[in-house]
């Protein structure tokens, strides 16, 4: 098991604030009456886990106290880091199949147990803790740990990378998150079952308390996962179906059981880190002139525009709605893919993923969320994106979701538009002026290129950029040519009255031709 410490750190922000769950052992135990006996029994699968989650979200929320074995509970980092999962104790070998299953030790952030099963020919077996499965290396446990002891979650290998070798493609670990990988990636952003009041004060955060993982066939392309997930106001059921490739995919249907009425309910809802980028420098970098698992949301509206909204590590929460009907797409990308960009060896900021979402069926009115909090490092997740329906779910109502989530390394097939490479911020003067600049004006320049762009280098007085502000005036706007990117760097001057907040939106277009995605860039005068 290797984890750095920004990993196991971020996962605090969740882990402690959670409290995963155990189940209830009627819960746990429950059988169907009718399919009792082995000639009898039909397969486990996802109707089972929508039957518990359904069960569940018709009794009281109850809380249980935290069953990490004291041994583990005092470890620090540095202790349980060392703790390893043992690769020869595999989960998931005996059908010869392409997938093994290791398994997290409880301890240190990852206070409560989960119950981990596999499935063996439909029929669903917990997995028991042995301590043998762990090789300990310098970490000395002071006594035995008991047999109860029990998995804080598990990560899925498969030869991703290479045919001869078991990379991680995915790992639960921690509230309702997850991590997925494609070929040549490293973890970067998380996605999550649900998000619930994210941004407000308390958060809740749902956890996914068991997990069922079928043993795939020997010839098996996918793996499938179910889980059942537990908060205060919320039950639900959900099946994952991954598909390992150079851009993995994993297909998500969730069933969800509320409790209460949840005023904002995050559907889809994925986490990441934006410290400082090319449009939001910050001084305490050190050598390294960006730090960011994500520099943008992507959105493919339900009316078919692209929209770019740069990523901000603002000295204020900030929250941002995009209103949509039936969103085609979402994500939180990684644009940016140079080393020269990051300069770190060992994070390898530039391969990090991209997680595109693809909603199933309709989706109907709401609105793309975006969260931006304020961050004085590396090490915090700061960045929220989920999808908010406008029919806030009452208590009692069953509800299902179905989207898919892919791992990306570039964005070439997303749209046939130009897309935007750059954005820079700067106060609308020339350099070294002394000319006076209100307090609410401010310049950016935004560099698009890709698809055709590079055709009206050869004329280009025929692209002209539209740009226009919600509140306040835009002053001035223009375009030039920039053959080093092959295409075109907007330019674009606003002033918004103090105290107020305006959003700039602006795209590049030949006559009535839109040529680009849509760049939207918020700024505030206060």
């Amino acid at each position: 098991m290797t984890m750095d410490r920004r990993t196991l750190l971020k996962i605090a922000a969740t882990a402690t604030a959670a409290a995963s769950l155990m189940p209830r052992a009627a819960l746990a135990q429950q059988v169907d009456p009718s399919a009792r006996g082995p000639q009898t029994r039909p397969p486990f699968g996802f109707e089972d886990v929508v039957r518990r989650a359904r069960d569940l979200g018709s009794l009281p929320y109850e809380r249980p106290a935290s069953a990490v074995a004291d041994v583990l509970a005092k470890l620090d980092f540095d202790a349980y880091r060392d703790i390893r999962f043992r690769p020869d104790k595999a989960l998931l070998a005996q059908s010869g199949g392409p997938f093994r299953m290791q398994l997290f030790p409880p301890g240190f952030l990852s206070r409560q147990p989960v119950t981990i099963n596999v499935i063996r020919e439909g029929v669903p077996t917990p997995v028991p803790f042995s301590a043998q499965m762990f090789d300990y290396g310098r970490t000395k446990l002071d006594k035995p740990l008991p047999v109860n002891t029990g998995f804080a979650g598990f990560r899925l290998h498969y030869p991703l990378n290479n045919p001869k070798v078991l990379d991680e493609v995915i790992s639960f670990l921690g509230a309702s998150y997850f991590r997925f990988l494609g070929r040549n990636q490293h973890y970067g952003l998380s996605a999550r079952g649900l998000a619930i009041n994210a941004g407000g004060e308390p958060e809740e955060f749902p956890v996914f308390r068991e997990f069922w993982v079928e043993n795939p066939e020997a010839d098996a392309e996918r793996a499938t996962i179910y889980a059942l997930l537990d908060s205060p106001s919320i039950a639900g059921a959900f099946q994952f179906h991954l598909y390992p490739s150079a851009q993995s995919v994993l297909d998500v249907t969730a069933t969800l059981f509320p409790r209460t009425s949840i005023p904002k309910l995050g559907i889809a809802p994925l986490t990441s880190m934006f410290f400082s980028g090319e449009n939001d420098r910050h001084l305490d970098t050190g050598y390294r002139p960006e730090l960011h698992d994500s520099d943008g949301l992507l959105i493919h509206s339900g009316s078919g525009e692209w929209i770019w909204r740069p990523l901000r590590n603002p000295t204020r929460p900030s929250i941002a709605a995009f209103v949509e009907k039936n969103p085609r797409g979402f994500g939180l990308m990684q644009r940016d893919r140079h080393f020269s960009h990051y300069q770190d060896l060992d994070l390898h900021y530039q391969t990090r993923p991209s997680y595109w979402i693809e909603p199933r069926g309709d989706w109907g009115d709401g609105h793309v969320e975006l969260i931006e909090l304020p961050t004085g490092d590396e090490t915090n997740d700061n960045i929220v994106a989920a999808w908010i329906p406008q029919q806030a779910p009452d208590r009692g109502q069953e509800l299902t979701f179905g989207y898919r989530i892919t791992a990306l390394d570039r964005e070439t097939e997303m749209h046939t538009g130009g897309k935007v490479l750059n954005t820079f911020v700067t106060v609308p003067k020339a350099h070294g002026s002394n000319e006076p600049v209100p307090a609410g004006a401010r310049r950016y320049l935004v560099d698009f290129n890709g698809d055709d762009l590079p055709y009206y280098l050869g004329d280009p007085q025929l692209v002209q950029v539209d740009a226009s502000l919600s509140a306040g005036q835009v002053t001035r706007a223009f375009v030039l040519p920039n053959p080093a990117i092959g295409g075109f760097r907007a330019s674009i001057d606003i002033e918004v009255p103090e105290g107020q907040t305006g959003d700039v939106r602006a795209f590049l277009r030949a006559g009535d031709k839109a040529l680009t995605e849509t760049w939207i860039y918020p700024w505030s005068s206060q």
